[in-house]
């Protein structure tokens, strides 16, 4: 008996000693519907004309300059460190895009997950995945088709910007979307 629960002990101890405060299997997509509920600013985001809704148009009729994605709206999810829940100024920017997928039926994208240089390499390479998988799951409860949609994960192999300061990092915790 008491060896049992030694062992029960020593096992408990062991997961407790190499967990990890992110919990990389939570869902952090919620099905809120097409509504925007945004609010505040959206770096990066389109800055049209918004109407009443606060949220912008996009048209669906032409890709952007390099005929990759809808005009005017960005391309890139930031996220916060050791995270990939997508924060709600982004939720206009990825209802932008699943207007523009479903509209454009035989247009794919993929998104690929980045993260900072902080972490190891693996460790890095399953939240990129997670913060690719979030945006998909997030263009999913919009009615964008899965066949439409691929994650991949690069982990902290490709960042934007390179350094060491804090600014840096932001930039490279993202999650990029592009079209073929």
């Amino acid at each position: 008996m008491i060896k049992r629960f030694t062992l029960a002990l020593t096992v408990v101890a062991l997961m407790a000693g190499c967990s990890s405060g992110v919990k990389l299997d939570d869902v952090p997509v919620e099905d809120k519907g097409a509504t925007s509920t945004m609010g505040g600013t959206n770096p990066g985001a389109n800055t049209g004309d918004a109407g009443q809704s606060g949220v912008a148009g996009v048209n669906l009729g032409q890709a952007g300059r390099d005929g990759a994605g809808p005009v005017g709206v960005a391309r890139i999810v930031y996220f916060d460190y050791d995270s990939y829940v997508i924060k709600s100024e982004f939720q206009s920017l990825i209802e932008a895009h699943a207007r523009f997928i479903k509209a454009n039926q035989g247009r794919k994208v993929m998104i690929e997950g980045h993260t900072d240089e902080r972490g190891g390499r693996e460790y890095n390479l399953a939240l990129g995945q997670k913060r690719a998988e979030a945006v998909r799951r997030s263009l999913g409860l919009l009615g964008v088709p899965d066949s439409q949609v691929e994650a991949v994960s690069f982990g902290k192999e490709k960042p934007a910007a390179q350094g060491g300061t804090e600014d840096v990092h932001a930039q490279n915790r993202r999650a990029e979307l592009s079209y073929r």
